[in-house]
C-alpha cells in the first residue's frame, strides 16, 4: 500500500506539473500571439502613416507645380509595346520640376498637324505611376480605319503622334481628369482593361506596386491575341513580385502560337461571369476602361450583380462609351427628340437640331463651326463654351464641371432654344 500511495503521489504531482507547464506554455503562446498582433498592427499603422504622408506631399506638390496653359515637353524616348501601340516618355523642355498626378488622369496635347488649318487637341491617359518624378508617360494606339470603312484614312492624331521622333517638342496642358485611384483607400480593388484602355489602369497598378500598397488587387486585361498584348513582360513581373496582385489576361481570339496558361489565362471576352468565377464576392471597388461595347456590357452586368454605382468608376471616351444617366431634365424641359434651334453667335449661324444630330459639338462640326475639343467625353474641359441664351442638358454625367454660364458642347444637347459663344 505505501508503494501504491507513493506511485499515486508521483502521478498527481506529475499531472499537476503538466498542467502548470501547459498553462505556462499557453500563457506564453497567448502573449506571443498578442505581441505578434501588436507588432502587425504597429506595422500597418506605420505603413498607413507613411503612405498618408507621401500622398499628402504629392498632393501638395501637384497643386504647387501645376501650370496654366501650354508647356513644352520633349519626347525623350519611344518604346514600342505592340505593332500598333507605342509609349512616349516626356520630359519638360524647361528642365523645371513637374507635378505629380493622380493615377488615372490624362494629359491634354495641342498638336500642329500638317494639312490641318488649326491645332488639334487630344487627351491621352498617363500610363505610369506618379511616383516616377522626372517624366510623364503616355501610351498611344495608332488607330486603323473604321471597320465599316476600310478605305477611310487611319486615325489622324494617333498616326501623327506615332510619326514623331525622339527629341520632338509637344505642347501639353497639366494633368487633369476625374477618373483616378484614391491611394488613401484600403478596400480591395478590381481593375478592368480592354485593349489600349489599359493605359489609366496600368498607372493605377504601377502605383499600387511602386508604393508597396497592400490592397488586394485584381487586374483583368482583355485583348485579341498575343500580338495585341501590351506590356507583357512588365505585367508578368508585377504578378510575380507582388503577392497581393492577381493578373488575369483574356484573349478573345488566340492564335495557334498563343500559349494557354502562359500568355493568357482565359479565352473569350472579359465579362461579369468571369469575375464571378474568379472573385470571392462582389465587395470590391471596380475601375474600368476600354471599348464602348465592353464598357456598356460590364457596367450593366455589375449593376445586375448588385454592385452599387458608387463602387464602379470608369473612363469614358465619348458619349457612347457608357451612358450612365445624367441628372433628370427639369420639369417642362424639351424632350430629347424635339427639334430645337442652336445659335452659334461668333459663327453667325442658327441651326435646327434634332436627336439624330448628336451633341452640340457634333452639330457644330457638321456645319463648319469650329469648337476646340479634346476628350469628347465631358472630362477635360477643352470645349468649355459660354452660353449666351437658353439652357443645355447633358447626355452623360460629366467629369469636368464647367463654370456657371458655360457648357461642354461635346456632351451637351439643347434644352429648348440655345445660343452659345462659338
Amino acid at each position: 500500500m505505501p508503494r501504491l500511495a507513493e506511485i499515486a503521489g508521483v502521478v498527481i504531482l506529475g499531472g499537476a506539473f503538466v498542467q502548470v507547464t501547459l498553462g505556462a506554455y499557453g500563457s506564453i503562446r497567448r502573449r506571443a500571439i498578442e505581441s505578434q498582433q501588436q507588432r502587425q498592427a504597429l506595422t500597418l499603422f506605420e505603413e498607413r502613416a507613411r503612405l498618408d504622408l507621401a500622398a499628402t506631399r504629392l498632393e501638395r506638390e501637384r497643386r504647387e507645380l501645376a501650370w496654366e496653359g501650354l508647356r513644352k515637353f520633349r519626347i525623350a524616348h519611344k518604346v514600342a509595346e505592340t505593332p500598333d501601340i507605342c509609349s512616349f516618355y516626356l520630359v519638360p523642355h524647361d528642365h523645371k520640376p513637374i507635378p505629380a498626378f493622380r493615377p488615372g488622369q490624362f494629359l491634354t496635347f495641342q498638336l500642329r498637324i500638317p494639312g490641318q488649318s488649326r491645332p488639334v487637341t487630344r487627351c491621352y491617359s498617363l500610363s505610369d505611376s506618379p511616383l516616377q518624378r522626372d517624366y510623364y508617360r503616355v501610351t498611344i494606339k495608332r488607330l486603323p480605319p473604321p471597320p465599316k470603312e476600310p478605305n477611310a484614312p487611319p486615325g489622324l492624331v494617333s498616326s501623327f503622334f506615332h510619326s514623331l521622333e525622339e527629341g520632338t517638342l509637344v505642347d501639353v496642358r497639366a494633368p487633369a481628369g476625374n477618373f483616378w485611384l484614391d491611394v488613401h483607400g484600403s478596400r480591395p480593388i478590381v481593375l478592368i482593361a480592354g485593349g489600349v484602355g489599359l493605359t489609366p489602369l496600368i498607372a493605377m497598378l504601377n502605383t499600387i506596386c511602386a508604393g508597396n500598397l497592400r490592397r488586394e488587387t485584381w487586374f483583368f486585361y482583355g485583348v485579341r491575341d498575343r500580338q495585341d498584348h501590351a506590356m507583357y513582360d512588365h505585367l508578368q513581373t508585377l504578378a510575380r513580385e507582388h503577392e497581393n496582385v492577381r493578373i488575369v489576361v483574356a484573349y478573345a481570339a488566340p492564335t495557334a502560337t498563343c500559349v494557354a496558361g502562359q500568355d493568357y489565362a482565359e479565352k473569350g471576352f472579359l465579362s461579369v461571369d468571369l469575375f464571378k468565377r474568379m472573385l470571392p464576392s462582389s465587395n470590391y471597388e471596380f475601375y474600368l476602361c476600354g471599348p464602348p461595347p465592353m464598357m456598356a456590357v460590364i457596367t450593366e452586368g455589375l449593376a445586375q450583380w448588385g454592385v452599387p454605382d458608387s463602387d464602379v468608376h470608369f473612363e469614358a471616351f465619348g458619349p457612347a462609351s457608357v451612358k450612365r444617366p445624367a441628372a433628370a431634365p427639369p420639369e417642362g424641359a424639351a424632350p430629347a427628340q424635339a427639334a430645337a434651334k442652336v445659335g452659334f453667335a461668333r459663327g453667325g449661324k442658327a441651326i435646327d437640331w434634332t436627336e439624330k444630330d448628336g451633341s452640340i459639338l457634333d452639330l457644330a462640326e457638321a456645319n463648319g463651326v469650329a469648337i476646340e475639343s479634346g476628350c469628347r467625353a465631358g472630362n477635360c474641359g477643352t470645349c468649355e463654351t459660354a452660353v449666351r441664351e437658353g439652357k443645355v442638358r447633358y447626355l452623360i454625367e460629366t467629369g469636368f464641371k464647367p463654370k456657371d454660364g458655360s457648357c461642354l458642347p461635346c456632351v451637351a444637347v439643347p434644352d429648348g432654344g440655345v445660343v452659345i459663344d462659338a
